[in-house]
């Protein structure tokens, strides 16, 4: 057998073998993002960081895999503001564009997965997110859909492919028996794709009826859950959906038996395109998740009724269905406490690092002693905090003698004036270095004028902080009412849009319908079909008046 084709074979057993197989051969290096989850069966890469060489054994080695379970490739790459032309600052450093943006290369991206799905029984999940596809990739990405039988899940997520590009895949996902999930996220569609989408369900539901039918002869109960078609579709971040693409949707859902989920999180929809969707409910008892958040156009008591009826559908079901989350709900990160550091000297043998913690429960304010009923926790303030120290006089832990040089030693040590207690740790790297500044700190600490000028310094510094504090407070709350402000604004201008593409879109009809009318009244065959009906008419006429 001829060494090529037993490669060829080979490839499809073991995806990573042969991808090095095919580096060596080019004189290139594997890279480690293949390597990290191939024992899994996942290749999740970021197509940003691949250089134009790297892709070639790559998507050899993809088109000839049947092992892979998922494949996941992202681009992250955005062309900023200013990038052409005379709008170049003088001060402009030219980015590296990804190799992922040139035509070629996504073209090529596309007839590798085009082979993998047509070989391949292993592969569920794709998804190509962030890509620049064109009309021609999406070509190849349909023969591929329109061959697979195992792909259940697909995600074009910021894939900018418009109405057109939805519709070329749709060719291929009507016909599919095992697409259950699809997700075009921040797609650039407007109502017109979701009319696409819909039309898709309906052709399935055309499908799943006749087969429910043949199912439920001689008295059997037809399993619903088991049939073929989409359980879940999401639009999120396609604001020009509106309330026509909500009630493309609405009117499909009222007979359907077998979505599950539709997302629709950021889609310009208002009270007229939640209502139909309302409406649907009340035939429609099997989906289980309505996601319409993040529409500032709907009504919060309306919002709140097609929860409600969301999750009346959602109990009995199972929980292989879940709420995305929110782009916006995140969890806000909590500052961690850290030790202060401060590392004395910079001889050849090491340096002496003193790490600092003030260890007081309840805050001490400045120029006040505590007195000796008030109990102390030993854990430490982090800096930042009220009631912290900034210390900057770590000379003064002095070593104490007959402890081993070696290690890490806590020395107790009262602030001579304020009787605060400090937790400090000394770690020394030498003992040479220690014996060295052993006598610099011990000056340091029994000297009281140093010790009163850095109180002093302290005050000082914790009062400006603390008018820095309340400048910043009240800077922080003119902000807040600016951000009121502009939501309002922007509430206003949104219902503005609304009213002006209801206008447009009103006007764009009238406009066809006088188009067609002008194209009947300037086509010369209407004009002499009438022009021969009025001298028929005519001869009849002189008929009759011959016979009296």
């Amino acid at each position: 057998m001829i060494d090529s084709v037993k490669i060829r074979r080979q490839s499809t057993l073991d995806f990573y073998s042969h991808y090095e197989f095919l580096c060596a051969v080019q004189g290139s290096v594997p890279l480690k993002t293949v390597k990290a989850n191939v024992n899994q069966g996942i290749l999740e890469l970021n197509a940003d960081r691949l250089k134009a060489p790297d892709w070639a054994p790559l998507l050899n080695a993809i088109r000839h895999n049947k092992t892979l379970t998922s494949v996941v490739i992202r681009s992250f790459h955005q062309l900023g503001l200013g990038e052409s032309g005379a709008d170049r600052p003088k001060t402009y450093f030219r980015r590296r564009i990804p190799a992922i943006r040139s035509k070629d290369m996504t073209t090529q991206l596309c007839k590798a997965i085009r082979g993998c799905l047509n070989i391949s029984s292993a592969l569920k999940n794709l998804e190509l997110e962030g890509l620049l596809l064109r009309e021609r990739d999406l070509i190849f990405l349909t023969k591929g859909l329109a061959k697979t039988s195992s792909l259940e899940s697909m995600s074009l997520a910021h894939c900018p492919i418009g109405d057109g590009g939805l519709e070329i895949i749709c060719q291929s996902v009507r016909n599919s028996a095992n697409i259950k999930s699809i997700n075009f996220t921040g797609c650039n569609l407007t109502w017109r794709g979701a009319e696409h989408l819909a039309n898709v369900l309906k052709h399935q539901a055309m499908k799943r009826h006749g087969e429910a039918w043949a199912e439920s002869l001689r008295y059997r109960r037809p399993d619903l859950d088991c049939m073929a078609g989409l359980r879940r579709i999401t639009l999120n971040c396609n604001t020009l959906v509106g309330d026509r693409g909500a009630r493309a949707f609405a009117e499909c859902l009222g007979e359907d038996l077998w979505l599950k989920a539709l997302d629709m999180q950021q889609c310009g929809i208002s009270n007229d395109g939640a209502k139909s969707l309302l409406d649907a409910f009340q035939t429609n008892t099997t989906l289980v998740i309505l996601d319409v958040r993040k529409n500032p156009l709907v009504d919060h008591t309306l919002m709140k009724k097609l929860i409600e009826r969301v999750l009346m559908n959602g109990n009995s079901a199972s929980s292989e269905y879940k709420w995305l989350t929110s782009p916006a709900s995140k969890d806000v990160l909590k500052p961690k406490s850290k030790k202060r550091t401060i590392v004395l000297g910079s001889g050849r043998k090491g340096k002496a690092t003193i790490r600092i913690g003030l260890a007081s429960k309840k805050p001490i304010h400045p120029g006040k002693s505590p007195s000796d009923k008030d109990t102390y926790s030993p854990k430490p303030l982090p800096p930042g905090a009220y009631g912290f120290l900034p210390w900057r006089t770590a000379e003064r832990a002095k070593r104490c003698r007959g402890f081993p040089v070696d290690g890490t030693q806590e020395l107790p040590l009262k602030f001579q004036q304020t009787g605060i207690p400090v937790k400090v740790t000394v770690e020394s790297a030498s003992a040479s270095e220690t014996e060295e500044t052993e006598g610099t700190l011990g000056d340091i600490m029994h000297d009281p004028d140093l010790t009163e000028s850095l109180v002093k310094t302290n005050v000082r510094r914790y009062q400006q902080l603390r008018t820095e504090l309340e400048e910043c407070l009240l800077k922080l709350k003119e902000e807040r009412k600016a951000r009121v402000k502009a939501d309002e604004r922007i509430m206003e201008l949104e219902v503005e849009n609304a009213r002006l593409r209801n206008l447009n879109f009103s006007l764009s009809e009238v406009l066809h319908a006088q188009s067609v009318t002008n194209m009947i009244l300037e086509d010369e065959g209407v004009l002499g079909s009438i022009e021969t009906s009025f001298q028929k008419f005519h001869a009849f006429l002189d008929l009759l008046k011959d016979a009296g």
